[in-house]
């Protein structure tokens, strides 16, 4: 017997991914939402992205864009979330179960 087998176990194993569902053109996809490591909250298509390394280029590109425009892109971000019928199917769908049901559930 191994002394990492006191240890580990697969309870102890957490996952880094939830599964949501996003939108992509008007159609609902299903996606990945990262809990741990250096994406922590970001939703990405590809589960293994979580734990890639992060592209510095890209990153400081994306900042000089978000600064030239700065409100444009949270704008039109809650105009779409509001009138997008996609969107707002989305919104329903991605409530926890838990949740969804806190008020049907009696216990007995």
């Amino acid at each position: 017997m191994l002394l990492r087998e006191f240890y580990i176990t697969e309870d102890s194993v957490v996952e880094s991914v939830r599964t949501i569902w996003s939108r992509s053109g008007g159609k609902q996809v299903r996606k990945y939402r990262c809990t741990s490591g250096v994406r922590k909250g970001r939703i990405v298509a590809r589960a293994a992205t979580c734990n890639k390394p992060i592209n510095q280029k890209a990153k400081i590109t994306l900042k000089k864009t978000k600064r030239k425009t700065p409100n444009k892109i949270q704008i039109n971000t809650k105009k779409t979330k509001r009138s997008n019928p996609a969107s707002r199917r989305l919104k329903r769908i991605n409530v926890r179960p838990k949740k969804r049901f806190a008020g049907r559930r009696r216990s007995i």
